[in-house]
């Protein structure tokens, strides 16, 4: 059995940490291919090279395979025995075998023997295989006991660990609730990247003591063993070595539950910080004792609270006498022409459809069961102090997370291009809004993010006119429709330095399946909440403060540069962390339409935000709320602390796959640039200088540092392609090419390009589906071009041109008016957004005036300020341009007449803009 030296690059063979599990898959295949090239081949050369190949491969797979409960390093063994026996037939029945328990997963529902004398193995593998095939996914097979794998760090030899594996094996039950197998590995180094590349484990027990180093050269954990060595480590305890992994995986994967078998002092170990482990055994403890203990941890996460209150109630028989006719499908099962609907949903639906709070369900307004304990499973799934359902989606969340934080006047810095439900939730607040303006990207007729040097001057603004204390909330985007990410914890960090109670509301609407990927988390706003108060709180924060304090009292502090060319910190004494996001739970993790979840991380929660929360999610939530809608958050959170891990990987590593193809195939990168890193974030937010995470030779291996450092990042799952070399804008391509001629379904468009976004149930199928539309009409432009005629040829030239050169500048917020403004003349630029959007509703203060005739324009050359009385919204970009009471500019006015989408909400054409008399805005009643 070939072993890897030190000094080859195995991992390099191993392929990329982010395309593991593809690479797994594709080189069992290849071998499968190779060994029914060999046995088949009758050349003496060729076959030499196919036996060097399958060695390669079997190597290659064996490293893999090392961190997965099957096949086994047993197993692994008779592979190689068959192999240097040169006993080629059998080793690919038993490869072929194999990839078919892999592929049916048949090796999760029971034992698969991989010796070439099991006759009724391949006929049993088979009949998974077709099983598979008619259930569509093995998943859906409800009754089978869910798997899971047992990691076990020890340093025990290969007699030792089939001595282990079996104890547990003989442990398990036909009555337990899940099925499992043991994976072990014998370092530190393995233990880590074993939770990396094994979605499969869900729980780690480290026994006794183990080494640092693995036999690999694991490059793929250089950012995550960063000051970490074998030297630093040998002289800590065995408790200190275990408390330290245990910390590393917990940052990896929080989800998996963690044991700890220790030989010292029991009791001296308990009394550490060892808040990962969920116990700690004595090495005396059985095996009886341990199985238990991983199995209620495992149960603690799958329940299901009010999912399974709902099953419960929609089997018993009830009578209703109230409201919902509908209520255990009473009003369609007495009707002679409503049936379809339980033809089409099942009675389920129907059963489990009532208004009742009691009977074993709960109120979703005020909770004290099912609902409330489904909750607090969800704060611990995303790392929040509280969570809340939502049941009308994220829109409604925003309102509810605003209206509870915000008074009449309070002043809120806001993203201009956010969500529309932020600037309708800043006019029922009665906040005086602080628009923020984002980095253009003028060539693709969208918007990048926020920097932070614009929020801090902002602040600095108010700091210097005496109202900061008036500054309650910053409220931004994260991610960005089209995929920016900030750096969340910077942005905070910084942030608090200049108001350290300032409050934080993330809106990260596309960005709730991020808690659940190593690289994502950190720059997730429930992540940083936690991480920045544990760095607030330690003793080594304090002495670099202090440190950065000295130095930063001997600057100018009416410099601009003192505040805004360096990275500040914010006073241990004096910082509050107060953090809130929401999530469009349905629109990346599994939910049904419209659920959502409010998660907070607020340490004035309890005191100054708890009863007004209440009575805001009393004002917008509905007393009638859909508890299909609750089940399926309930549900969601379940499947994302069991197997978010896996989904998020093959989410991003699907999208890679897509990226790949699209920035290497000649004819694609003709019509269809990807846009890279480098295209939608400046380099002034690129501290990594990465301009793309992919590199032809190395693969993806930049994503980490451009993610750890830079201001801004791109999420590779959202693919944007600038289509302007095609002639055609994005509304059309999206409309008449992708979904009339494909049935393509994307959401996100502007002018010159088109966004495909992967999800967690995005297949491998479906991209090649989509790589297969996209060659067939990238060669039907070509056979366009190539039978034009001259004149057709200018014409698609033209159009080209004007995709890719005639692109209106995307204008910045203008200003408020003076009417408008708390301070007319004064330094700051916050505006009365509900003064403006209600005197709108008294028709003799507004009027309707064209620009497509010159008569706005004309307005304007003689000096008159016109003020848009609504807001004004143009799909795409999908956001205002123009909000209650702005000052409309001349490069507002450009960039509307430039544009050549049908759909503005606000602007009705035959009318015009609606505007504000200049006798409303003379003297405005207050609001």
């Amino acid at each position: 059995m070939p072993e890897t030296s030190q000094t080859e690059t195995p991992y390099t063979a191993l392929g990329f940490y982010h395309k593991i599990s593809q690479l797994r898959a594709d080189t069992w295949n290849a071998l499968k291919r190779d060994l029914g090239h060999l046995i088949r081949l009758n050349d003496a050369s060729r076959a030499k090279n196919l036996v060097k190949a399958i060695d390669v491969k079997l190597t290659r797979l064996e490293i893999i395979e090392d961190y997965h409960a099957f096949p086994s390093k047993e197993d692994f063994r008779h592979l190689w025995s068959l192999f240097n026996r040169e006993e080629y037939g059998l080793l690919e029945k038993v490869v072929k075998r194999l990839v078919r328990a892999l592929i049916s997963e048949s090796y999760r529902r029971r034992h698969v023997d991989l010796s070439e004398n099991d006759a009724d193995a391949e006929d049993l593998e088979t009949l998974d295989a077709l099983n598979q095939l008619r259930r569509g996914h093995p998943a859906s097979n409800s009754s089978a006991q869910p798997y899971f794998e047992l990691l076990i760090v020890d340093n025990l030899s290969a007699p030792e660990e089939e001595v282990v594996r079996e104890a547990f094996h003989n442990m398990r039950r036909p009555e337990d609730r899940f099925v499992y197998d043991v994976v072990t590995v014998r370092s530190f180094e393995d233990a880590l990247i074993a939770v990396l590349v094994n979605p499969n484990i869900q729980a780690c027990l480290i026994r006794y003591e183990f080494p640092y180093k693995s036999k690999y050269n694991l490059s793929a954990l250089r950012s995550y063993l960063e000051g970490l060595s074998e030297q630093s480590l040998e002289y800590q305890s065995e408790a200190e070595r275990s408390i330290l992994l245990s910390s590393m995986i917990h940052e990896l994967r929080p989800e998996i539950d963690q044991f700890l078998v220790t030989s010292g002092d029991v009791e001296a170990t308990a009394s550490r910080d060892i808040r990962h482990f969920n116990r700690i055994f004595y090495r005396e403890t059985d095996y009886i004792e341990q199985h238990h203990t991983i199995m209620r941890a495992i149960d603690n996460r799958y329940r299901t609270p009010f999912f399974d209150a709902l099953r419960e109630y929609s089997k018993k028989p009830t009578g209703v006498f109230h409201a919902m006719p509908i209520s255990r499908g009473k009003s369609i099962t007495r009707s002679h022409w409503a049936g379809q609907m339980i033809d089409f949903y099942g009675i389920n639906i129907f059963l489990a459809e009532t208004s009742a709070t009691s009977g074993g369900l709960d109120s979703l307004l005020q909770p004290y069961g099912p609902i409330k304990k489904a909750q607090e499973y969800a704060a611990r799934a995303f790392g929040a102090r509280q969570t809340f359902f939502v049941t009308n989606g994220t829109s409604t969340a925003n309102k509810i997370v605003v209206q509870a934080l915000v008074k009449p006047r309070d002043i809120v810095l806001i993203d201009r291009d956010c969500h529309k439900s932020h600037h309708y939730g800043m006019v029922l607040a009665g906040a005086h809004v602080s628009y923020l303006d984002s980095y253009p990207l003028d060539d693709y007729s969208m918007y990048g993010a926020v920097p932070l040097k614009e929020i801090k001057k902002t602040l600095l603004e108010y700091k210097r006119s005496g109202q900061l204390h008036k500054v309650k909330m910053l409220l931004l985007t994260n991610c960005t429709f089209d995929g920016v990410v900030y750096n969340v914890r910077r942005v905070m960090e910084e942030c608090l330095a200049i108001k350290p109670d300032l409050v934080f509301l993330w809106d990260e609407a596309w960005f709730a399946f991020a808690g659940f990927n190593p690289t994502y988390r950190p720059r997730t706003a429930m992540h940083a909440a936690r991480t920045l108060r544990d760095r607030y709180r330690s003793e080594s924060y304090r002495e670099e403060y202090d440190a950065w304090k000295a130095e930063f009292e001997t600057l100018d502090p009416d410099d601009d540069a003192t505040w805004l060319d360096r990275r500040l910190m914010p006073d241990p004494d004096a910082v509050r962390i107060r953090a809130y996001a929401t999530h469009s739970t349905h629109k990346t993790l599994t939910s049904l339409r419209q659920g959502s979840m409010i998660h907070v991380w607020d340490q004035d929660y309890r005191q100054k935000v708890e009863a007004p929360f209440h009575e805001a999610y009393m004002t917008h939530t509905s007393t009638s709320p859909n508890y299909q809608i609750i089940a399926s958050l309930d549900v969601g959170r379940m499947q994302a602390e069991m197997e978010g891990f896996e989904l998020v990987h093959a989410q991003v590593e699907t999208a890679l796959s897509l990226r790949e193809q699209l920035y290497t195939h000649p004819l694609l990168k003709k019509y269809f640039r990807v846009l890279v890193n480098k295209d939608m974030v400046p380099l002034d937010f690129r501290e990594s200088g990465v301009e793309t995470f992919y590199d032809p030779v190395t693969g993806w291996n930049k994503m980490e540092e451009a993610w750890a450092n830079d201001e801004f990042v791109v999420d590779p799952c959202r693919i944007t392609i600038a289509i302007g070399a095609t002639g055609i804008d994005g509304d059309t391509f999206k409309n008449e090419y992708l979904m009339n001629k494909y049935g393509i379904q994307i959401n996100k468009t502007s002018r010159n390009t088109v966004l495909f976004m992967t999800n967690i149930g995005t297949s491998r199928g479906a991209i090649a589906y989509l790589l297969d539309v996209l060659i067939k009409l990238a060669k039907e432009f070509e056979y366009r071009w190539e039978e034009s005629s001259r004149p057709e040829r200018k014409i698609i030239e033209n159009r080209v041109h004007s995709l890719t050169k005639e692109l209106p500048p995307l204008p910045d917020f203008s200003r408020f008016h003076d009417a408008f403004r708390p301070a007319p003349g004064g330094n700051t630029p916050e505006g009365d957004i509900r003064r403006a959007y209600f005197l709108s509703y008294d028709e003799e203060n507004t009027e309707y005036l064209r620009f497509d005739n010159g008569e706005l324009q004309a307005q304007m050359r003689n000096g008159r300020d016109v003020v848009s009385a609504s807001f004004v919204i143009p799909y795409p970009p999908g956001f205002p341009v123009l909000v209650p009471g702005q000052v409309v500019s001349e490069e507002i006015l450009y960039f509307l007449q430039a544009l050549d989408v049908t759909e503005i909400h606000g602007y009705r054409p035959e009318l015009g803009l609606l505007v504000f008399t200049e006798e409303a805005l003379s003297d405005p009643p207050l609001g």
